[in-house]
């Protein structure tokens, strides 16, 4: 089953749409092989708003063979023409690769680092605080995601289909309306029965609000990126202030793919205390991604951020009310809060890492403010907001 050809092209227009394309805009469009209709779909909107589309494909079948026959070696070069294609584009636009997520997890750890190795310079490209392009990251549904996920493929259509088909207007709305309530807050505290209990600090760090829709003033302040579905509100707190514990029912390994479930994490001084994460399934593999990205951030940047809280994210999208697992789409639902860990720079933060990973509390939680001059107030209770 895939999605009719209508909810392809609107969802296409949609992608572009987001990305606020002129004449002239050079757009790299990424994706897999099974979606070779929907990025060509992409492209040809791209044409008709005078952009200068080029499409880049892979494949599960060649992934894999990839990780399988070539060596770290060769995987870690920095693919040079690659980069000439970054620097020289003004957007990318990057569809869900892989039509099966599974096949990601049978990859060789040690590869998959020597991969992110080799990213670091378009990385630093696309993300750099003031010369970085514009960015879009859009999921997409396939039966084998479904399979993953655990749900019906009609159920993933409606999560992701669905919430990339909510207007930007009626999200920024939704945005401008949450971000009110954060206007004079300094320390947040974000709490639940599941053993989620932490408290960062946000004072004189700017509110973005992803709306599915990069502005001129986005692009102007350094927030050129969008995901696709969209839908919440985000700060990039003090990176070494802050301190407590986090329940994330389930995410996705930021290597591997493989689904990690029943995390709880701590942190204190704004920083993740790696030995004492606990994981109901895959620890093993959520630890060693964060080691192994702290060493490539310990040869490529001062200081090194990997485990510094990145981002606390609120999600609100309207169309998106199951998480499953797949972090694009979990961080939207309403009701929860997602603690990011390595980069932020390129939203009002000051950390840059190979690393930014999400987790997602369960559903629910509370969220109390602490304002300039001391008082306390809750804006959410029990996922509703005050």
């Amino acid at each position: 089953m895939a999605a009719g050809k209508n909810k392809m092209r609107t969802c296409a227009k949609n992608m572009v749409e987001t990305c606020n394309l002129s004449a002239g805009e050079c757009v790299v469009v990424k994706g897999g092989a099974h979606n070779q209709q929907l990025l060509e779909e992409v492209a040809l909107e791209c044409y008709r708003r005078g952009a200068l589309p080029v499409i880049t494909v892979s494949s599960d079948r060649y992934s894999e063979a990839v990780f399988k026959e070539i060596s770290p070696k060769t995987l870690s070069r920095v693919p040079k023409h690659f980069v000439g294609m970054v620097k020289g584009a003004d957007t990318l636009i990057a569809i869900e690769e892989f039509d099966d997520p599974t096949v990601a997890e049978g990859f060789p750890r040690d590869k998959l680092a020597a991969r992110q190795k080799s990213m670091l310079p378009i990385v630093d490209i696309i993300h750099h605080p003031t010369r970085g392009k514009k960015w879009l990251y859009a999921g997409w549904p396939t039966e084998a995601a479904a399979r993953r996920y655990g749900i019906s493929y009609d159920l993933l259509e409606k999560i992701i289909i669905g919430g990339i088909s909510v207007p930007p207007k009626e999200l920024m709305a939704i945005g401008n309306k949450m971000a009110k309530k954060f206007a004079k807050a300094s320390w947040i505290h974000v709490w639940d029965n599941k053993g989620t209990d932490f408290r960062v600090n946000i004072a004189g760090r700017r509110a973005n609000i992803d709306d599915a829709f990069i502005s001129k003033e986005d692009f102007d302040i350094g927030d050129r990126g969008a995901n696709l579905p969209a839908g919440e509100l985000f700060f990039a707190p003090k990176e070494t202030e802050g301190d407590g514990t986090l329940y994330c029912p389930v995410t996705q390994d930021r290597m591997s793919g493989k689904l990690v479930k029943d995390v709880h994490l701590k942190f204190k001084n704004g920083k993740l205390l790696l030995d004492e994460v606990e994981a109901g399934e895959n620890r093993e593999q959520m630890v060693a991604s964060f080691e192994e990205c702290e060493k490539i951030d310990q040869k490529q940047y001062d200081p090194v951020r990997t485990r510094h809280i990145a981002e606390l994210g609120i999600g609100f999208n309207p169309k998106i009310r199951k998480a499953i697992g797949y972090i694009l789409t979990d961080e939207k639902v309403g009701g929860t809060v997602h603690l990011a860990f390595g980069s932020n720079n390129s939203y009002g933060g000051k950390s840059e890492s190979i690393m930014h990973w999400d987790f997602v509390t369960s559903p629910g939680v509370n969220v109390d403010i602490e304002n300039k001059r001391g008082g306390t107030k809750s804006v959410m209770v029990k996922g509703k907001l005050v």
